[in-house]
């Protein structure tokens, strides 16, 4: 198997490094001088420093090249520019060319998931998706880790598994594209709630009850998308929330804790050096189609508030405090 992983970001580079190590694997940057960076010093300064990726490890800035003769395309880009990557090297895959999303985001303007996108551009292809609490960081530096690969396939499923697997990281299979994609988008949203908690001062029952409550958001809106109910409480759920709401390291956290001390988001923006932070682009988004299949959403309501400026962080949290009393079950 030859892979093509697409985006050199931290966890582009992280995906690819760890591929390596199973399978010839390119590494496409959109930058050339990433690029000449990456083959000459073996390192990332802007997106993952004072990490070496593995030596076998090639690196190109030319996507036709990545993608040709690849049997794995692995495209690590923001949900903003997803649809304009794929589209860009659709016309040169392999016809048996296995396409991943590891991407947690929906595109704004159509509410797609990324393997929905890729469905748009490349129909004929088995698609799939890599969701789990997985900071790169720490998956770079070999801590154990776990994650999900889904996909309808059971036969590609399989070989995916394979692929990434590594002493380090332990990887199970799924079928449910759907739910591990849903998780993995509305966490982000969830961990900007639990960042701005954290940014006013509160504490752990503050955090774990936005956990929690996020939880419940997240399985509703999946359920209405047909995913199964179970996944949530799996690694690309549950495990994905945990993670991220729990560590500065997320930069969904990051942003929701400066929001909480007073930052604006425009100022939270200009600072973040190249980083995206996926839960700002997606909030309002999976706010939008929620509405659309009828599901409510509060936490995530709030956080799009406060994420396009309309509602400070500290009167986002007074909002969802004061909302009327119900069962825990509604």
């Amino acid at each position: 198997m030859r892979v093509a992983v697409i985006g050199a970001g931290s966890w582009g580079t992280t995906i690819a490094s760890l591929l390596a190590h199973n399978a010839p694997t390119v590494l496409w940057a959109r930058r050339s001088e990433l690029a000449d960076e990456l083959r000459t010093t073996r390192m990332n300064s802007r997106y993952l420093p004072d990490v070496r990726v593995h030596d076998e490890l090639q690196v190109t800035s030319d996507i036709t090249d990545a993608v040709t003769d690849a049997s794995l395309v692995v495209v690590a880009v923001p949900s903003a520019n997803f649809r304009d990557v794929v589209r860009s090297f659709t016309l040169y895959l392999e016809p048996t060319a296995v396409l991943m999303s590891v991407t947690k985001g929906l595109e704004r303007g159509t509410g797609r998931r990324m393997s929905e996108v890729f469905v748009d551009l490349a129909p004929d292809h088995v698609v799939s998706v890599l969701s789990g609490p997985n900071l790169a960081v720490e998956i770079a530096a070999g801590h154990p880790a776990a994650s999900v690969v889904a996909c309808a396939d059971p036969l590609a499923v399989k070989q995916l598994q394979e692929v990434f697997s590594q002493p380090f990281f332990r990887v199970y299979t799924h079928d449910d594209v759907v739910g591990c994609e849903i998780g993995g988008v509305v966490k982000n949203v969830i961990a900007i709630a639990a960042g701005i908690a954290h940014g006013l001062g509160f504490g752990d029952n503050s955090r774990a009850t936005l956990i929690t409550r996020g939880l419940a958001e997240m399985g509703r809106l999946g359920a209405q998308l047909g995913a199964n109910p179970g996944t949530f409480s799996g690694l690309a759920g549950m495990g994905d929330v945990i993670a991220t709401c729990s560590s500065m390291k997320s930069r969904n956290t990051t942003v929701g804790v400066r929001l909480g001390q007073g930052e604006t988001i425009a100022e939270v923006n200009a600072s973040m050096n190249h980083m995206v932070a996926e839960g700002v682009r997606s909030a309002g988004t999976v706010v939008a189609l929620a509405r659309k299949v009828g599901v409510e959403l509060p936490i995530c309501e709030a956080v799009a508030e406060v994420c396009e400026g309309r509602l400070s962080a500290a009167d986002g949290m007074m909002r969802l405090m004061s909302r009327s009393r119900k069962s825990e079950r509604e």
